[in-house]
């Protein structure tokens, strides 16, 4: 047989060609696996809205002082 040798900085390009963050066109659609669940995308939206509110409330000390 025939080896293939490539190189750590080859193989670190290929990492972020658009080829590889692609899924193949021939892929069956698995929910969870293959394809977000339905659930799966309504949490990840509240997650993002939550962060947002997050980042808008300005800084506030985690527990409160009495001095």
């Amino acid at each position: 047989g025939t080896r293939i040798i490539c190189d750590r900085k080859f193989l670190l390009e290929c990492k972020n060609s658009p080829v590889a963050r692609t899924p193949p066109c021939c892929l069956p659609q698995t929910p969870a696996v293959t394809s977000l669940a339905q659930s799966s995308l309504v949490k990840l939206e509240e997650l993002k809205e939550q962060n947002e509110s997050e980042e808008a409330m300005p800084d506030q000390d985690q527990f409160e002082m009495d001095i």
